[in-house]
């Protein structure tokens, strides 16, 4: 495995270094990579496996988020064509975004953060020349960041072979993005209004309401909300399992965990997961050694390290908050309630959670070449095989799934993070084929 960060991060297992009046770390943490990091600080306070190569599901949004969102005003109107639509995958979740509409681009973002939509980042990314190359721009930002462990092949997240991060690459994503102010308030938004469809009789458009699928967030699906938690972002696929990346605020610091992929005995596990690790990571602040530390960027600074939007992309053009009378204003009434920071946080939402009643339903050269060879030995296995046979990695099949779209009071499916599921409307799918879970270097 990779040693960025540390040498003990490059080792399997948990890594943790403990003084004598250090709290114990959380039983039950099943995740099959973990790590607990002060953004603050830059200190990695425990980790297990920090570096397994694994599907990241949309938590690879986060690193979307960073290479993308500093290049369009938030004001900015664009209007979606078809194509912005075509070829997402089946199952994806969907914020509910229409051809031939106006959207602001703070509404296409709260579509990506907060539904997890991948229409809005297909709208996005063709705003920003096209698929291909916003996957490029992703890599080339996570190369700078120093992020080794991850493989970009969707901007979404959406599984497909060889495409792979780390607990470790993640907090990388999510810490970066905590520097933007328009991130941070996109993540710690809870809910929202967004533009709908428009009236065939007035002509007017409506909007609907749509939830955060970040249960820790919201409270959503029998958990109680973490205080002091300011975001970031979850994700799910059969293949991926749940992931989840949250940061949280006290006394000062701010702390990132990252759990991929836990043992799915609990609709929330990876929740309950996070906060426990949270809980520990306050009460352990100065009192163990660090096991590692977050990188600073290659470049030097937490700045774009991509290129202005392709010419060839359509460009988004100034909003005015008007009707044009052909049903696409964008003076929809848009509210946004985030959460708030708090510096008390208890331990006791963790039983909380669990008692509640849920409804359960390019790269560098040297490196770059021996990365090429083993990634393209395991698309091939994959292909072939649809397995991985290492050690702690479980191949899972990937269950029928349909495409969604988001709705009014829509926070998710029963079970499911909400990372690339949660919708309202099925409207037709096919069966994928199965992917290997990760890998491990």
């Amino acid at each position: 495995m990779s040693t960025v960060g540390g040498e003990l991060l490059g080792l399997p297992g948990v890594q943790v270094r403990s003084g004598g009046d250090a709290p114990r770390l959380p039983e039950e943490i099943t995740g099959q990579s973990w790590m607990v990091s002060d953004a603050t600080t830059g200190e990695v306070l425990a980790a297990r496996n920090a570096h397994w190569e694994l599907p990241p599901a949309s938590t690879l949004k986060m690193l979307f988020a960073d290479t993308v969102l500093p290049k369009f005003p938030k004001g900015a109107v664009h209007r979606v064509s078809p194509e912005e639509l075509a070829d997402i995958g089946d199952g994806s979740s969907m914020v509910g975004i229409k051809e031939h509409l106006d959207y602001r681009v703070e509404d296409l973002w709260r579509g990506v953060f907060l539904r997890s939509g991948n229409d809005a980042v297909h709208v996005l990314s063709h705003m920003n020349g096209g698929i291909a190359a916003t996957v490029r721009e992703m890599q080339a930002k996570a190369d700078d960041l120093q992020a080794d462990d991850t493989h970009v092949v969707s901007p979404d997240g959406y599984d497909q072979p060889g495409q792979v991060s780390s607990a470790y690459d993640l907090t990388l994503f999510a810490r970066e993005g905590l520097r933007n102010a328009d991130f941070r308030s996109y993540c710690a938004t809870k809910t929202a209004k967004f533009p709908g469809d428009v009236d065939a009789k007035t002509r007017k458009r409506d909007a609907f309401e749509i939830q955060n699928t970040d249960r820790l967030l919201t409270g959503a699906w029998g958990m109680t909300p973490y205080p002091g938690l300011i975001g970031v972002k979850n994700g799910f696929t059969s293949n991926a399992g749940n992931t989840f990346t949250g940061a949280a605020e006290k006394n000062g610091h701010t702390l990132i965990v990252t759990v991929m992929h836990p043992e799915p005995v609990h609709p929330n596990q990876v929740y309950l997961e996070t906060g426990r690790l949270l809980d520990w990571g306050f009460a352990a602040l100065g009192k163990v050694t660090p096991v590692g530390s977050l990188v600073a960027p290659r470049s030097g600074e937490g700045t774009d390290a991509s290129p202005t939007p392709s010419q060839t992309g359509q460009q988004a053009r100034p909003g005015t908050g008007k009707d044009d009378g052909q049903g696409n204003g964008t003076d929809d009434g848009t509210e946004a309630v985030q959460a708030g920071s708090t510096d008390g946080v208890s331990s006791g939402w963790v039983a909380a959670g669990i008692g509640a009643v849920l409804v359960v339903g390019g790269w560098g050269l040297a490196r770059g070449r021996a990365r090429s060879r083993r990634r393209s030995a395991w698309a091939a296995a994959a292909a072939s095989a649809g397995t991985v046979g290492t050690t702690g990695s479980t191949a899972l099949g990937a269950s029928r799934t349909s495409r969604t779209t988001g709705g009014p009071g829509v926070s998710g499916a029963p079970g499911v993070s909400g990372g690339e599921r949660g919708g309202s409307t099925a409207v037709g799918g096919r069966r994928r084929r199965r992917l290997p879970i990760g890998r491990r270097r």
